[in-house]
């Protein structure tokens, strides 16, 4: 690790890419401080305490590295970014015009990209007008403080135009980080922010629990970490072998080569889908004219460390996993890929067995993979819930994404050392 670090500092294009994303990050941070104008500064503290164990803003705010409770400029953070990309990957399996665009390689990934803006800035649009009357009603964290109190029409508009922009921002950086720093922009982005909330969430369980709780807290995260590593890193190799063709005078193919199909193929993307899925009775019973439901949700769904809340927060993970990765990997597409370049599965026929055979070893990876996932998320809950340490509801998820973001991170170093030839390195 410490020659790894020693050899980024020599390579003067690597160093610049490591010391621009660090800039980003920095950027990023300075306007996720900024309150938006026309909020009551006195009542963001009141707002920020409610926010650690709130359902509702808790998750949004994680993603946003506590943005969203101090009412900042950049208070979506990434999230309509993710949810947009997310619609325009399910998208791409219904709509015949995005198959088209993903079809066509890297024309049609640029349209995609613009749709995926487009969209990116509509849902931003419509979550901040939403946001801003939750942030009026004082009903986002259920303690009726009021961020804006001054409600007109002139500053509501304000406002709401303020955190679209901001949306559209933090966009722009995550594709600057992309292009030219290092690691997936989106996800340092994430990572920055979750990373953030850290140092006040072991503070937090040290004043709860004093330095014995500490300790056995930091004794099950080694041990998830080790668990993460581990599955992050596990995949199931799929050999393919391509048949031998000439043309002229020269022959080609006959390589082999694999399909890598890791054990844990949907990353984070159930537990943002659970989550997102959660939160829409929460919101919708603000609304609703049924007392019975309204008790009912707020009393279950409310409290992210609740038993019912937990129980579908995990069944609903196990089910998107399934469901992103079937929609992520396309068994028919790869089949049909396969045939087209010549190639084959040693052992299975060409076309319509080797979609079952790709499929049947997609679900047998994908449920461990699944199970894996509802088990670290909600590992920690649980035993955070038990102690009645209800001030960090998502630290399994903070885990998730700050070593699959550091994985990807450090394999793309790895890579971009390699492909440097620095020797150094590769001694």
């Amino acid at each position: 690790m410490l020659s790894s670090l020693k050899n980024i500092v020599r390579v003067a294009d690597l160093r610049n890419k490591v010391l621009f994303t660090l800039l980003v990050i920095a950027i990023y941070q300075l306007g996720a401080n900024i309150p938006v104008p026309g909020v009551n500064l006195h009542n963001i503290e009141k707002i920020t305490n409610a926010s650690k164990g709130s359902g509702i803003l808790g998750f949004l705010n994680l993603f946003s590295g506590g943005a969203l409770a101090r009412a900042a400029v950049l208070g979506l953070g990434i999230m309509p970014y993710i949810t947009s990309s997310i619609i325009i990957q399910l998208l791409t399996t219904v709509i015949p015009k995005f198959t088209e665009w993903r079809d066509q390689g890297a024309v049609g990934q640029r349209k995609l990209t613009q749709a995926t803006r487009y969209l990116t800035v509509s849902l931003a649009l419509m979550q901040s007008s939403g946001l801003v009357f939750l942030l009026h009603s004082g009903e986002l964290t259920g303690t009726g403080v009021k961020l804006i109190t001054t409600f007109t029409p002139p500053r509501v508009l304000f406002i709401i135009l303020t955190f679209t922009a901001g949306t559209a921002f933090v966009m722009w950086l995550g594709e600057l980080i992309t292009q030219r720093g290092i690691g997936q922009g989106m996800s340092i982005i994430i990572f920055a922010n979750v990373v953030a909330t850290l140092p006040l969430d072991v503070d937090l369980i040290k004043a709860d629990k004093s330095w014995g709780g500490l300790i056995i807290i930091g004794i099950v995260c080694v041990a998830l970490l080790v668990a993460i590593v581990f599955m992050e890193l596990g995949q199931r190799r799929i050999p393919v072998t391509f048949a031998r063709r000439v043309q002229g005078r020269r022959m080609y193919g006959g390589q082999s080569t694999y399909i890598p199909l890791k054990v844990n193929q949907a990353g984070v993307i159930p537990i943002i889908f659970a989550s997102s899925l959660l939160y829409i009775p929460v919101l919708v019973a603000t609304v609703l004219p049924w007392a019975g439901v309204r008790v009912w949700i707020q009393a279950n769904l409310v409290n992210p460390t609740g038993g019912v809340y937990l129980f579908l927060y995990g069944l609903f993970i196990v089910a998107f996993t399934f469901f992103y990765v079937q929609v992520s990997f396309d068994p028919v597409q790869q089949a049909d890929q396969i045939r087209k370049q010549g190639g084959y599965i040693p052992g299975i026929r060409p076309g319509p067995p080797t979609e079952m055979y790709l499929s049947k070893i997609l679900n047998r990876i994908t449920l461990p993979g699944s199970l894996f996932l509802a088990f670290v998320a909600l590992t920690p809950s649980a035993i955070l819930a038990a102690w009645h340490v209800i001030g960090i509801p998502f630290f399994g998820t903070t885990l998730l994404i700050s070593v699959g973001v550091a994985l990807q991170t450090n394999q793309q170093i790895n890579s971009q050392l390699t492909m440097r030839n620095y020797e150094g390195y590769l001694t």
